[in-house]
């Protein structure tokens, strides 16, 4: 039998045979206190779980030793934030299955924060989609951890290639710039800590994408890796397969091969059909193992409504038109010709394009190609545990977002001309019924009086610029009946966005914000 003493430093033992924790932990040392030998084992998390693996009962270091930094340098952790980031300090590979907007961001840097200050591990690498790199992962550590160094591995390969050589405590790339350097970051063992957000977008393990991730993750097979998403089948049960085998390669439960993992999972109705297996979900909980789990239901400290951005890139045709507007606007600025009568329709050309689409002057559309736009739209409803709402304010845009989600998705349409018995049957099916799972609508259509609770997530595809219409339009799933916390993420590629954004959060008027912004072209 052993006594455990408790030590801000150490977890003391008294043993009759001591070396059966020396040989283990070579960390260990003997002591005397007060009289007595006994053995003293860091108080660490590796030290924590061997100690545990041996039956004896060691407290979590994290929960007793860390001082939690604010999160965004304001708020305290939640409960299911602590129990998270301390969970993933006690297994070297694992998942976070929380769901969006629980905070697996923060949650996932302070673990690294804890590891690091206990020298558990020394550097890592965070790979996520690109429109998180920026205004997700490195306003985080920007705002909670100022300590901490980070660098964006963005742009050409050699650019990504210098970046590296930089010493900082943490690396940022998206998902697809990970082929670019390949080659330098296998050839990196001192990052030892790979967090892999949304690793559901590494679902098809035949991909490039999967065999690159594969490849990094596993050359050094002393790297940690945690991965996170909220959604780890957003298809069907099989996208389960490539991220186990991802994180846990050798683990024995998991199928060695995919048609053994769909045949477990599905079975076939006809030659081209594959439905679902009732214990699937069973099935792919025992898989993705160890893993935690919140749900926005199970976090009852969290606030109603959160507020999400998520960054784009425009393309290069975007960027263009961009330009040459924000060079004419800031003429017409100068000339006297922007008032605060004009000055909203003036910003909303900006907007426009940034949607992939302008007016002309005769009141025809050109279409602009911008499809980051539309796929950051598709991650964030995959990572969504509910149904989605997504608000686009301009009507030329509107069918061609609804267009690309009916791809994937049962989505229903609403705008100005859409008749009022159409509107109703919509509205009594997304509450009521399966489907749709979508709704793509003008927000002027449905800012006041609906109850559409059957959402938690509302997606702003581009900005408007009344206050009434977005207070009104995100209270439709913050109604009488709603029990979950809610979501709202706002999209934005560019700084006009970005402004207008930040004005209706916090109410403030539109007006002079055009001007504001044209003094600092």
């Amino acid at each position: 039998m052993a006594t455990i003493v408790k030590s801000k430093e150490a977890v003391l033992l008294k043993l009759r045979s001591p070396k059966r924790i020396t040989t283990v932990i070579p960390t260990a040392k003997m002591i005397s206190h007060k009289g007595q030998d006994i053995v003293a084992v860091p108080h660490r998390p590796d030290e924590t779980r061997i100690l545990r693996q041996l039956g004896y009962d060691a407290p979590d270091p994290m929960k007793m030793h860390y001082v939690w930094p604010k999160a965004g340098g304001k708020f305290d952790p939640f409960a299911a934030q602590i129990e998270t980031a301390n969970f993933v300090t006690m297994h070297n590979r694992c998942f976070i299955l929380n769901s969006m907007g629980t905070g697996k961001t923060v949650s996932s840097l302070w673990a690294y924060d804890y590891m690091l200050s206990r020298k558990q591990v020394n550097k890592a690498l965070i790979v996520c989609p690109l429109s998180t790199m920026e205004r997700t992962w490195a306003d985080e550590i920007f705002k909670t951890f100022p300590h901490l160094d980070a660098t964006v591995l963005y742009g050409s390969r050699e650019r990504r290639q210098k970046l590296l050589k930089q010493d900082s405590h943490l690396y940022i790339i998206n998902i697809d710039g990970l082929k670019t350097i390949e080659d330098a970051l296998k050839k990196r063992p001192d990052i030892d800590l790979l967090i892999i957000d949304e690793v559901a977008m590494f679902r098809n393990g035949s991909t490039n994408r999967w065999k690159t991730m594969n490849a990094i993750a596993n050359k050094q097979t002393q790297r940690r890796i945690w991965a996170l998403t909220g959604m780890p089948t957003p298809n069907a049960p099989t996208d389960a397969w490539a991220q186990c085998k991802l994180v846990n390669p050798i683990a024995s439960n998991v199928p060695s091969y995919f048609t053994k993992a769909r045949d477990a999972l599905m079975r076939q109705i006809s030659p081209f059909k594959w439905v679902a297996r009732d214990n699937a979900n069973d099935v792919i909980k025992e898989w993705m193992q160890p893993a935690i789990r919140y749900s926005l239901d199970d976090c009852t400290d969290l606030p109603p409504q959160i507020f999400m951005s998520r960054e784009v890139t425009m393309s290069d045709e975007q960027k263009k038109a961009y330009k040459e507007m924000l060079s004419k606007l800031k003429t017409e600025v100068e000339g006297g010709e922007v008032l605060a009568v004009n000055e909203a329709a003036k910003a909303n050309k900006l907007v426009q394009i940034a949607c992939g689409m302008a007016y002309a002057a005769d009141g025809s559309t050109i279409a602009i190609p911008c499809n980051h736009r539309i796929e950051v739209l598709k991650e964030v409803i995959e990572e969504s545990e509910g149904k989605v709402i997504v608000f686009v304010p301009l009507t030329a845009v509107l069918e061609h977002v609804a267009t690309e989600l009916r791809h994937h998705w049962d989505v229903g349409v609403i705008h100005g001309a859409t008749p009022k018995n159409e509107r109703d049957e919509i509205f009594d099916s997304f509450q009521k019924r399966p489907d749709p799972h979508v709704i793509v609508a003008n927000p002027g259509t449905m800012s006041h009086g609906l109850t559409l609770t059957a959402a938690t997530t509302i997606i702003w595809y581009a900005p408007v610029h009344s206050n009434d219409t977005y207070e009104q339009a995100c209270a439709r799933v913050r109604r009488p009946g709603q029990t979950r916390t809610t979501v709202i993420v706002h999209i934005a590629a560019s700084e006009v966005e970005r402004r207008i954004y930040e004005r209706l959060k916090t109410k403030q008027k539109m007006q002079g914000l055009l001007l504001d912004m044209m003094k600092e072209v």
